[in-house]
Parts: C-alpha cells; structure tokens; sequence
C-alpha cells in the first residue's frame, strides 16, 4: 500500500532511511538534528505559534494497525506531560500522525552529560555529585507522581547554562508497580536493573539503580558496563553482580563508596527506598563534619606548610584557635573573651568600631568603648564572630595584593550581612553572618598566600576554558577546591563542625518542596547571602535589578520569605555594609567592581549625581597623595601635623567627658565644631540641620569670619537635582573641594551658594541616621588648596562627626 501519509517522510527519516530531514511535523518546523538514537532522533524545533524553540523527539514508527500500542504510548506522555520541576525537562506536547510519534518538549540549550562526559572526561565528585542530586530530585518528584523513568542515562541528562542536571525524555516512562511484562524490558540494557532485566513491574528502585551506575560513570569517566552488544550487557547485569571500579578519582572516600554500593544494589529491597533518600545521603556527604580523605588531606598539608611559610599565618592560625577555645568552653566567660580580644590592641579597636557602627546601632544608647560593654549589649556569639572575621582583616593585609583583598574582604561581609538579614531577629542570624562570610575563606586564604594560583584560577574561569567554575579551576589549580581549602583549614583551626557544615555550599537548586529549618537553612541561607553579593559584584548596573529579582524568586520557598522580602532584606544589608566599611576604613577605587557594593541604589524619583563627577572628592584613608607636614592656622602662623592631631584628639576626649554626663546638645555641637576650627584654621565653619516641613538643610550656627551671614545662606535643598551639596549629602561621603574656581566646578555649585558663599576650597561632612543624611558640617578657606587633611586628621574629623551623630542619638 502506497504511503500517502503526510509524515512519510519523517518516518523515513526517523528509520534512517530518507535521504533528505523533512521540513515540519505538525505545525512544528524543523531546524536542525540534534541527535539520533536507535529508536528516534531529536530535533531542534520552530513553534509558530508560541514563537519559541523547542526540542521534538521523533520515535519509531509503530504498526498502524496496534491502536493499543499508541494509546498506552499517548497515556503514558499525558501522565509525564504533567510533571512540572524544575530538573525535569517539561513535555509540551505528544502526539501521533500517520503512525508517526512524536514527543515536543522545552529546548534546553547546553549539551548532555553524554556529550560532557566524552569532551572532558570524569567530573570531580562534588561536581558529580551536585549534577546526581538535581537528577534525583527531579526523580523524586516523578516517583511521588507515579512515574518511573526506566532509561535514566547520560544522554538523557541535560546540563543547562546554570550547570543543573535535568531529567529529560521520559518516553520509555510507565506508571509504578505496572503490570509485569518479561517482553519489555525497556531501557537502555548498560543502565538497566537486575529486576528491570527480567521484566518485573517498574518502581523507583530501578531508577535508583540506573542512577547510581550514571554517578559511577561520572567519577570513574567510563561506562560501568561497557560492552556495546546489547545481549552480552544484558547478560551481565542479569547474571553477574558488579563490583566499584578502584580508580573513582581522587577525593572519593570510603563513605561516597559505601553509598553508591547501597545505591546498586542487586537486590532493590537493600537499595536506598526512594530517590529522595540517596538524594539526602549524597548531599550529607558532600557537607562532611568528619576527617577528609588521605589524598585530600596530603594536599591539604602541602598547603598549609605553604602558608606557614609566611610569618603571619602561625599568627592568625593562633589568634582564632584562642578565639574559639574561649567560645568552646563549657561556661562562656565574658571576662575570658575579653581577655582574649584585648591581647590585640589593633582587633580591640576595629572591634570597637565596628560595634559603634550602623550595623549594631540598635544594640545600646551612646558609644561602646569597652570590649566588656560590647559583650553585654551585643552578645557573646556576636562579638566572638566578628573578632573571627576582624582577626582575618587585621592578619590578611599585603600592599602587593590590597585592592583584591579588600574586595574579597568587601564581597565576604556583604554576603554575611544579607544571610544575616534573611534570618532575621532570633533565627540564627550570627551564625548566618559569619558562615556566609566563612563561605569565601578559601577563596580569600588563596588570594593572600597564593596570589599567582589565585590570578591562575581568575583568568580560567573568566576565558570560560574550564567548566565547573570556579571550584574547578581551583582543583586544576592548587589540586583542591576552595571548599576543600576553606574547611580544611577551618579544622586545623578548630572551629566548630556546625560552621565547618555550613562553609560547604549545598548541592543543587533551592529546593521547591517548601522552607527548610535548623542547619540546612542556615546553609541556604549563608548560599542566598553569597549569590546576592556575587551578583552585587559582576553585573553591570543596568542588569542588576532583574538579576537581584531573579535571585530572590529562586529562593523563596527555600527560606519561607517572598521574593520582595528578599530584595529589601538585601537593601537593608547594603546599607550596613556601606557602615560597616566605613567603619573598618576599607575603601576601594572609584569603577572597581569593589565599588559597586559600596554603591547603594537611588530611591524612586531621585537622580544620582554622577560618580565621575564627585568621586575624585571623597576624602578616603590611606589612598591619597603625600600630604605637606605644614597646615596654615587661622592666625596665619604654621602648625605642625602632630599639633593638629594632638589639638583633635584632645577635643575628642573633652567630648567624651562632656557626653558621660548630662549634657545639652547644642553645648556638644558647638564643642566639635570649635576643635575642627581651631585645630585646622577654617576661615569658617556653619552647622547645618535638616527641617522636616520643607527637607532641606539649613544653616543653625558657626564659628569664623562671616559665620552668621554663612548660616543664613547655607540651604541645601536635599531633593535637587544636579546639586553638588544634594548629591553629597544622598550619598553620604566626605567630599573635600580643594579648587571650587574651576570651571566645571563652577557648574555643579547651586546659585545659592555662589551668591552667598563662593569660596574657592570647602569640606563637608554629613552626618547621617539609617541611612539618611539629617545633618551637614561645612567648613572652607579663602584660597585654593587651603584645606589639607592627612589619613590621621581625617580619622579624627570623621570620629567628631560620629560624636555629634551620637550626642543626637542619646539626646533623643
């Protein structure tokens, strides 16, 4: 009979034999070949009518007379076409024409882990690892569906562009505990089960099986079976029972051996019950408590006698090992900590800072100026975890390495801030701040002690010539992961096994089941801390919305929050992290990607000044040209820098006194404004303060020649736009205008103040509350370049202004 069907040529085709691809099935126009099997080829797809690209598979042609054949196929693809995960690729559509089926589902761009594995040969094990527990989550979902896949093999995983395993073509597919055919094996016979072999009903088991010869395959990077006849493979796996191969790569240890020995399992009822449970064993075992492997620990060891070699190491290793002795005793003595942190003097007073910052704000009425104080009011796990990361600050500085250090610096405590935020009041948020934080430490110990290796591992992973990322080129690198490094040397230093849990990223995506609880969200959420700061710190500022919306969505479920609590939580940690840097004194260049975290966004309706514009302005410590030992004084005779300083610090003291007792505010502002005065001779100073009714900033007193017309003329209305003094205060930097004369300054200074004021140098300095800027000090002289401040006055300025912040704070 002549073969009128309008899908004979695709029928031919699919059978191999047609000498030319047809054009279309259905409405579907075909594209391109992706790949052909023995019983179907798989097509790159145009749908014109949902304008996208899809995948069609295209099966064997079956007897047109066997309607029950394609019936049970049509039933079996409605069911998979209801499946909806996201490590399983979604079924569009199936249908059948002319004898012909065919499958249409979501075109993943990528390649499959067949394709993966003949490219580059065997994945390290947590790579391997991280691509089984994808799969055997999306197989999990199939199973409480009532599906068995029965063909789960490397070419039916995809890897995506996010480096996730999906579970694709489920057209061999048959509902659990099917009635038993010893005639349909189905399945590709290398992956099949004993019981699969011989034609026993389908159930999760199988596929539990198959997935753990797949995760074999990964590690060893051959087949387990390899025999290309079908009969001689089936033959062994009904007959013969299979051994682990000796050589899995390096870092498989005992436990990981022991699994996938459970996992492949001749008899189903000693295998692991669902797919969920060898999910959870594998994910158990790539965040370890226990000792690591031989072969790991021997590079571990060459590492570590690397480091050694720079003299700081046995000093920072001691510094935390003392730390967390006191932390780990049974009676948590405050005076035992303490003890411990003023040993430092240099850990004392970043400590200090940081606990007077934004950040910890809410924690006590007026300054913290003992580490005792700050135990109390703050907590004993906090100030133990911020003297653990602070110990790293003080120990990790080389000027050979500075600007990427102070980024990793920058990038680890923004992720700690967000995980700390995502936490929330009483959930754990210390732990979260500081084992997002530890995430990045060996990616930070690689940085300071191996700079060339860290260069090395940048450069592959930016030219994308090694896939796995980061962790990868790591372990091509130094021959172990950042991860491995990271933890590693926490248990050398003896940090607890609950950080060391939390340091190891868990494997594959949030999990879409619903929120998790205890460690396991911690760990999410420490993951969601670090995606958030990676992201700060990569993408160009018009893609970052949607990349910070994105991020958020993903995590959701995982952490019980919405996608819009996610996105202020991360507002909220931004703006402490500007705080927290500030306080810490850690700047970066203008136009790094450092910066870009320190950046915070503008709030609706406003316009940022441009950055170019004000950045060469902000006053930064340390990052400066050498400054003349000589200041001009107002009486036009010649101090020295030590008199200047010593003139500020001793204002600082009497303020402290002042502030002890009751005091009257403006008694403390006139206070702070007189030191800067008469410490560096400002022709004149004015105090300005934010008026509610109207929002702008408007001159209240000062000090000098021609103060009081100065205070009248001072108005800075803080929503203008294209302001100088506006942008100052939105942005909250210290910004010293050293020759206002120039013509491209002249533009940006608001009528006002060239009609008021105009003079040719100034200083500002805005004090801000949560944020927002409620208050300026000005200061100028009356030629260019009049105004000089070195790191040290600098230092003193800002602690001035922090007074004033805090004589608001305590004045209520």
């Amino acid at each position: 009979m002549n073969d009128f069907a309008p899908l004979s040529t695709a029928r031919r085709w699919a059978l191999g034999a047609g000498d030319k691809p047809p054009a279309s099935v259905g409405r579907f126009e075909l594209k391109k070949l992706l790949g052909r099997g023995a019983q179907a080829t798989v097509w790159l797809a145009q749908d014109p009518r949902l304008q996208r690209e899809v995948a069609i598979k295209l099966m064997r042609p079956v007897d047109e007379q066997d309607a029950s054949v394609i019936e049970q196929w049509l039933r079996e693809a409605r069911h998979v076409s209801r499946l909806a995960h996201p490590f399983i690729v979604p079924v569009f559509e199936a249908d059948v024409e002319g004898a012909q089926p065919y499958i249409v589902f979501e075109y993943v761009p990528g390649k499959t882990l067949a394709e993966h594995l003949a490219q580059q040969g065997r994945c390290t094990p947590h790579d391997a690892v991280a691509l089984m527990v994808d799969v055997l989550d999306g197989l999990q979902a199939a199973h409480q569906a009532g599906i068995v896949h029965r063909d789960l093999k490397p070419s039916n995983i995809m890897i995506d562009a996010q480096r996730h395993g999906r579970v694709m073509d489920f057209g061999m597919a048959a509902p659990v505990h099917d009635t038993p055919d010893p005639q349909r094996t189905g399945g590709t016979p290398a992956y099949l089960a004993p019981e699969a072999a011989g034609g026993e009903a389908p159930t999760p088991a199988m596929d539990v099986y198959s997935a753990a010869l797949v995760l074999v395959e990964m590690l060893s990077g051959r087949p387990l079976i390899h025999q290309k006849d079908a009969w001689q493979a089936l033959y062994r796996v009904a007959n013969e029972p299979l051994n682990l191969p000796d050589d899995l790569g390096t870092g498989v240890d005992d436990n990981l051996r022991a699994i996938l020995q459970r996992a492949m399992a001749r008899d189903p009822a000693q295998r692991y019950p669902a797919a969920g449970d060898f999910r959870d064993a594998l994910r158990a075992w790539a965040a370890p408590v226990s000792a690591p492997t031989a072969a790991s620990n021997a590079t571990l060891d060459f590492l570590l006698r690397r480091m050694r070699h720079k003299s700081d190491f046995p000093a920072l290793s001691d510094s935390v090992a003392r730390i967390q002795r006191v932390a780990d005793s049974e009676d948590d003595s405050i005076s035992d900590l303490t003890h411990e942190i003023l040993k430092d003097v240099a850990l004392t007073n970043k400590l200090l800072r940081l606990v007077n910052s934004v950040h910890y704000a809410h924690a006590a009425r007026g300054t913290i100026s003992t580490v005792s104080r700050a135990v109390s009011l703050v907590g004993f796990n906090a100030v133990r975890n911020m003297a653990l990361s602070l110990v790293l600050l003080d120990h990790m500085q080389d000027k050979a390495v500075a600007s990427q250090m102070r980024e990793e610096f920058l990038r680890a405590m923004m992720a700690g801030s967000v995980a700390s935020e995502l936490c929330g009041p009483g959930q754990g948020a210390e732990e979260a701040f500081i084992g997002a934080m530890f995430q990045n430490l060996g990616r930070m110990l690689c940085e300071f002690y191996f700079p060339e290796e860290a260069r090395q591992v940048r450069s592959m992973v930016a030219s994308g010539r090694v896939e796995g990322g980061e962790e990868s080129a790591a372990q091509q690198v130094l021959g172990l992961g950042f991860e491995d490094l990271g933890v590693g040397v926490a248990r050398v230093w003896g940090l607890p096994e609950s950080l060391q849990r939390c340091m190891r990223k868990p494997l594959g995506s949030p999990s879409q089941r619903g929120p998790e609880h205890g460690a396991e969200r911690l760990r999410w959420v420490a993951m969601a801390g670090n995606e958030v700061a990676s992201a700060l710190l990569v993408t160009p500022p018009a893609q970052l919305e949607a990349s910070l919306e994105q991020i958020g969505t993903r995590y959701a479920r995982t952490l019980d929050w919405s996608a819009s609590d996610i996105a202020e939580a991360t507002l909220r940690a931004r703006r402490k992290l500007v705080a927290l840097a500030e306080a810490l004194d850690l700047h970066v260049a203008s136009g790094t990607p450092a910066a870009r975290l320190l950046k915070l966004p503008s709030a609706a309706g406003e316009v940022a000044a441009p950055e170019d514009a004000l950045t060469p302005h902000e006053l930064r410590a340390g990052g400066g040209d050498p400054v003349p030992v000589v200041l001009a004084s107002q009486a036009g005779g010649d101090v020295s820098v030590a008199q200047v300083n010593e003139v500020l610090a001793a204002g600082i003291q009497d303020i402290t006194n002042a502030m002890v007792e009751s005091f009257q505010l403006n008694d403390v502002l006139r206070m702070i404004l007189e030191t800067m005065f008469r410490a560096l001779g400002f022709r004149r100073m004015v105090f300005c303060l934010r008026e509610a009714r109207t929002d702008m900033l408007t001159g209240r007193f000062g000090l000098g020649e021609g103060s009081e017309a100065a205070a009248r003329a001072l108005r800075v209305p803080l929503s203008a736009q294209g302001d100088l003094f506006a942008a100052v205060c939105l942005r909250g930097a210290d910004t010293l205008i050293n020759d206002a004369t120039e013509p491209r300054m002249q533009a940006r200074l608001p009528q006002w103040y060239r009609s008021g004021l105009n003079a040719p140098s100034f200083l500002l300095l805005p004090l801000q509350l949560k944020g927002q800027t409620f208050a300026l000090i000005y200061a100028d002289q009356a030629t260019p370049g009049g105004i000089v401040v070195d790191d040290k006055a600098l230092g003193l300025l800002r602690t001035l202004r922090n007074q004033a912040v805090m004589a608001f704070r305590q004045a209520g």
